[in-house]
């Protein structure tokens, strides 16, 4: 797999080369199947970057796909990219996990299948537990670091994650994976494809089961999930209709625990679902879940006008319903719209729902002279519509009945979002290429309803959002070949992104009305690369300089999701290294390095006076950006001899700020002014995988193997939230502190990942 993870930015092969080659050798059927397969990869060509393009980006074929999909969400099969970290709530890469690339949070990175956007509209997030096992259908994958290339959905404001599905082939084939390891994971994959029917006709199929009972107490995930498609082909034209789901339901495990907690409750304690029952004894409610289904349809149109001009086109359509699941201790009843004669407090158990439709339409007009000029006209328009709203289904204390349909909360929201972009590669001179990328975007975003937020006078505040945006996101660069094996690239982007629902929702509960701001990113990158059959390297430098950046806080919402502030200037640098060497048949070494800055500029801290409870702000200067450690190294050693294949894998992410306020500690007033971190520790960890593939009569390949995930039982963390309060101490120098007495609730809690585990792998191809 990192054979292209490491050298990809450094060495990009255009989507879909392998399929030409297999394409050739069946060459004889009516259909063209050399174009069946270049029109089948028209649909990502617009938005991807190629060797020409100026931009720091990396390629991940099917097969690289294959050699470590056994059931992990896909941020933990692009782990080992350079500048990507990413989280697992439940400690094992199964059910909720989160990818970071360059220190941005995953509401920042645009994320399309097939060209089509795949972010919430709202959260601008792709939860991946919707999406189990979607990694086995897919046909490729560019991941683009900075704003990348112009492409639909969502705002690139770290990275883009390009995925183009399947293609459906020329020959039937059927097969089934399987694994099975630690902590009850299990993974089963049937696939199959009908090859080309009557020269014109293929149908193409998955379906998949995930479950793992989690590293993390009952942070179960059961993931069911299908991909059909079926499409019709000529020498011209080829449509398809794709359909996929995601059906998850997952235990919740995303309030993490305590330093302390770990340390005497065993690193895999879970506080999610915690209660006190009515014998007075610590008990966890057994259905703390989330429940999702997402459903999606995509009908896309493929044309071969000429062999200049191209022309694909998209409809989509996607269908969210789902709800989690959630035991309150105390609660206040007025903000659930309801009262008691046996008292204004009480447990109960609550229920947040969500029903939303997403549709709209993608296309692109591509053209290539072949004599060094390509452009590009595309962009799309699409729509959300979105309600929210809250029931109560128990309270242990209650006088009456509760009705079922009772809404303590009910809105909606409605999101357009249309884009035209344009962009022309053209070489000059020779080896000498210019690019232009010109976008135009609109944004308008409306909420209406009931809030979950009341006033000071228990008055329940209501949404009125009718919010506009309009960005120009101009993008330009050169690259130049010479000597053959050389390339240098530089280019220069500017990118907007809006607010999203939570950044809106978020501010209502503040002391203070803020509205949120848009953010502008102004990014340069400058890059050299060298590609050799034996040895291939390149460095990227980069730097990204915000307005308004929404970075983290480190703390969480009454829901559980990271907050984010506008933070009016910060920016982001760092120099990628990439090499791979392949000194002999078969073997070869992989290693990236990220060294990086990110930074908050003149960072005002809230300083509180715990004698007269006012409030002032205080300057500190320069600051840390949270979750952006400033060091990540990613190593891989691969050997592969007759049907065996060995990868020793090993990453290293340094220290990070879980807090944009500078400070590693807090001080606890309330466990005699101990000294607690505010900090994700570095960590290293290893994994091996081994496996042998052969071949017996009636059975293409038979593949067995298995992976230890980190082999050396690293105890560490991969996220984790913190929120603190500050003053001013004796000294006179400000401290973040936590006094429970005085009403000042600091915290940093933290997701402990699993120690050595497997998973066994069996894959039957026939």
């Amino acid at each position: 797999m990192l054979t292209a993870v490491i050298t990809l930015g450094c060495v990009a092969a255009s989507a879909g080369n392998t399929n030409e080659n297999v394409a050739k050798k069946t060459a004889d059927n009516d259909v063209d199947s050399i174009k069946t397969y270049e029109l089948q990869d028209v649909q990502v060509v617009s938005t991807r970057a190629s060797k020409k393009t100026p931009v720091a980006y990396s390629d991940l074929s099917k097969k690289e796909l294959k050699e470590v999909n056994y059931g992990k969400d896909i941020p933990s099969l692009l782990n080992m990219m350079p500048s990507v970290t990413m989280s697992s709530d439940a400690g094992t890469g199964i059910g909720y996990t989160g990818i970071h690339v360059r220190g941005t949070d995953p509401t920042r990175i645009n994320i399309t299948a097939n060209g089509i956007p795949m972010n919430d509209a709202e959260s601008s997030q792709l939860y991946w537990v919707n999406m189990g096992d979607f990694a086995s259908s897919v046909q490729s994958m560019q991941v683009q670091r900075g704003v990348g290339t112009s492409t639909n959905g969502a705002g690139a404001f770290g990275a883009t994650i390009n995925m183009q599905t399947e293609n459906i082939g020329n020959n039937p084939y059927a097969g089934f994976d399987f694994s099975a390891g630690s902590y009850g994971t299990h993974k089963e994959t049937f696939r199959f494809s009908t090859g080309l029917l009557g020269n014109h006709w293929g149908f193409q199929g998955r379906l998949s089961n995930i479950g793992s009972d989690g590293y993390i107490d009952r942070a179960s995930s059961r993931l069911n999930s299908y991909f059909l498609q079926g499409g019709y082909f000529s020498d011209k034209t080829v449509v398809k209709l794709i359909t996929f789901n995601g059906r998850e339901k997952t235990y919740m495990a995303w309030d993490y625990a305590t330093r302390e907690q770990l340390e005497t409750l065993g690193r895999k304690y879970n506080p999610s679902g915690m209660y006190t029952d009515a014998d007075g004894n610590t008990a966890f409610y057994s259905n703390q879940t989330d429940n999702y289904h997402q459903q999606h349809y995509q009908l896309l149109w493929n044309q071969f006008i000429s062999n200049q001009w191209k022309l694909n086109a998209a409809l989509h359509y996607t269908r969210g319903d789902g709800y989690y699941e959630q035991y309150k201790e105390n609660q206040k009843l007025y903000k659930y719209l309801l009262s008691s004669d046996l008292g204004s407090h009480s447990d109960l158990i609550r229920q947040k729902k969500m029903e939303n439709d997403f549709y709209g339409a993608v296309a692109s007009l591509n053209y290539d002279n072949h004599r060094g000029l390509s452009a590009h006209i595309g962009g799309g328009w699409n729509k959300y519509d979105g309600d929210h709203y809250g029931k109560v289904i128990w309270v242990r204390q209650f006088s009456g009945a509760i009705n079922p349909d009772h809404k303590y909360y009910d809105n909606n929201g409605k999101k357009i979002d249309g884009n035209i972009y344009g962009k022309v590669n053209y070489e000059f001179l020779s080896g000498l290429n210019g690019y232009v990328d010109l976008q135009y975007r609109h944004v308008n975003y409306k909420m209406t309803g009931t809030s979950q937020e009341f006033d000071d006078n228990k008055q329940q505040r209501p949404f009125n959002l009718n919010e506009s945006f309009d960005f120009f996101n101009p993008k330009f660069g050169l690259t130049y070949n010479f000597l053959n094996n050389h390339t240098v690239y530089a280019s220069y982007a500017i990118a907007h992104k809006e607010p999203t629902r939570n950044d809106f929702e978020d501010m209502m509960s503040e002391a203070e009305e803020v509205t949120p701001k848009a953010e502008r990113l102004n990014d340069l990158e400058i890059g050299y690369k060298y590609e050799s059959p034996i040895f291939s390297a390149g460095v990227n430098f980069y730097f990204m300089d915000y307005d308004n950046q929404f970075v983290l806080t480190g703390a969480q919402d009454s829901n559980g999701e990271m907050v984010a502030r506008n933070i009016k200037d910060s920016y982001r640098m760092g120099i990628e290294l990439q090499a791979a060497l392949r000194p002999f048949e078969g073997f070869q070494w992989d290693i990236n390095a990220t060294w990086s800055k990110n930074r908050a500029k003149n960072m005002n801290l809230t300083i509180i006076d715990t004698d007269t409870w006012e409030m002032s702000k205080e300057n500190v200067g320069e600051t840390h950006l949270a979750f952006s450690p400033d060091f990540i190294l990613g190593n891989r050693f691969s050997y592969e001899w007759k049907g065996f294949k060995a990868s020793l894998m090993s990453k290293f992410v340094g220290e990070q700020y879980m807090t944009n306020s500078n400070f590693k500690t807090f001080i606890d007033e309330d466990n005699n002014n101990k000294e607690v971190s505010a900090m994700i520790d570095s960590y290293f960890t290893t994994d091996l995988d081994l496996s042998y593939t052969f071949k017996l009569r009636g059975i293409k390949s038979i593949t067995i193997g298995a992976t230890i995930y980190n082999l050396f039982s690293e105890e560490y963390e991969s996220n984790g939230a913190c929120g603190l309060n500050f003053k001013r101490g004796n000294n006179g120098k400000v401290q973040a502190f936590n006094n429970h007495d005085l009403g000042f609730w600091t915290y940093s809690v933290y997701s402990a990942q699993a120690p050595a585990h497997f998973l066994a792998h069996l894959s039957l191809n026939f």
